[in-house]
């Protein structure tokens, strides 16, 4: 266990240049005290003790902000960063060394009592606001930017922005380290935007030569008479 609690406040520290300390991360980091109740109310859960699973759950939205179903699938050293508006739904499966930031939502679009949620690959990144909903999957390494709205599946390594999320970018290999750059994420529509100035310009360009001719011609005509 204690092993366990070490190897979560090591992966804050990895990935968080914030945190300055172990006491600190373990006394100020409402993203991994919800985990740490998730645990329990995990345990609770699949020995179907759910009023249990669900009040520990409670507890634990209660003083961190972050709502995580008991029957969801969390893996190893998941990092959920600031974290308040969270929600991880119950049939969501969540890979190891993932990362949420706040106002993330893996949410379901059906009320079957089936698999609904989210299935989120290791080393996985979902940026601040984004909402993945639907029983699909978000491949190994994929990148998810910020207030994304993602409907269907995402491939491995591939970078998804928009509403609906759309692939922008997709690499063959994973990155060797997680990338934490949401700045530097692609912007489709400014790129399709600039496209089209870029060809405004040349057609602007193009009139302005064939104007020249068209004066050019008619001078020549007139003094021909």
């Amino acid at each position: 266990m204690f092993a366990r609690l070490h190897e979560d406040i090591q992966s804050v520290k990895e990935r968080d240049p914030a945190a300055r300390s172990s006491v600190e991360v373990f006394f100020c980091y409402p993203g991994l005290h919800a985990i740490w109740f998730h645990r329990f109310a995990h345990w609770f859960w699949m020995r179907e003790f759910f009023f249990l699973g669900r009040f520990l759950s409670h507890i634990g939205r209660f003083f961190t902000g972050i709502e995580i179903h008991p029957g969801a699938t969390i893996g190893r050293r998941l990092f959920i960063d600031h974290g308040m508006g969270v929600v991880i739904g119950e049939t969501a499966e969540i890979g190891d060394d993932v990362t949420i930031y706040h106002g993330v939502t893996l949410g379901g679009v059906s009320l079957e009592k089936k698999k609904r949620h989210p299935t989120v690959d290791n080393n996985a990144v979902i940026g601040s606001g984004a909402k993945v909903l639907g029983p699909f999957t978000v491949g190994v390494g994929a990148k998810i930017g910020s207030n994304s709205v993602v409907v269907k599946e995402v491939p491995a390594n591939a970078t998804v922005v928009g509403i609906p999320g759309r692939v922008v970018m997709a690499a063959d290999e994973p990155a060797k380290k997680a990338d934490f750059e949401h700045g530097k994420l692609p912007d489709p529509e400014a790129k399709a935007i600039s496209c089209l100035f870029d060809q405004l310009r040349e057609l602007e360009r193009k009139y302005a030569d064939l104007a020249d001719e068209h004066a050019a011609l008619r001078r020549r005509v007139e003094s021909g008479k």
